[in-house]
């Protein structure tokens, strides 16, 4: 069955993105041969990569200027945007929908063949734990203590038992966690 992943990259005080819009640089931080690869398998096991607006406007700014593998499979993969103020989503292989997202990726679903992954888009993404979406969520720790920033759980958040499935210590001294939700009691 298809799944929703959700991939994002945090610091170990839980921030994905610093004080300044698309502050990344803890990014560098942790990034190595094994993200990488990682990248490169998720890529690769990806039917759609969705996106909300603010994700996918800076993820689009960026890929269509970068070089390599992971750049290619970034332009090439199929991209949905959920969002209700843009009016045209012109990145390649991009579709806009601003209809209900937990609606459309409850259907995508059930249609699709391969696993579909949400990159950052925190407001988004909380939709997607607020309608009990997500199959699986991934987790990687930059080795970094930010001290302010944009958390990706925001408080008020619904709560959820996770399961976790795996662990990987990367050589650059950070961590990829992988959890599923955990059963009903």
């Amino acid at each position: 069955m298809t799944k929703l992943i959700m991939w994002n990259i945090i610091t170990l005080d839980g921030y994905f993105e610093g004080s300044q819009h698309w502050d990344l640089s803890f990014h560098n931080s942790v990034w190595g041969q094994e993200l990488e690869k990682l990248s490169l398998e998720q890529l690769h096991a990806a039917d759609y990569l969705i996106f909300g607006r603010i994700t996918y406007e800076g993820m689009a700014a960026h890929w269509t200027k970068a070089k390599g593998e992971i750049a290619d499979l970034m332009n090439s993969i199929p991209k949905i945007v959920f969002s209700t103020t843009l009016k045209t989503a012109t990145w390649n292989n991009s579709k806009l929908i601003s209809g209900n997202a937990s609606a459309e990726i409850s259907k995508l679903k059930t249609q699709s063949a391969k696993d579909l992954y949400v990159f950052g888009s925190a407001n988004l993404s909380e939709t997607f734990i607020n309608d009990n979406l997500f199959d699986e969520y991934r987790i990687g720790i930059a080795p970094i203590i930010l001290g302010s920033g944009r958390p990706l759980f925001k408080q008020g958040i619904s709560s959820k038992n996770l399961s976790l499935v795996s662990t990987q210590q990367l050589l650059t001294g950070g961590v990829v966690l992988k959890y599923t939700s955990a059963p009903e009691q």
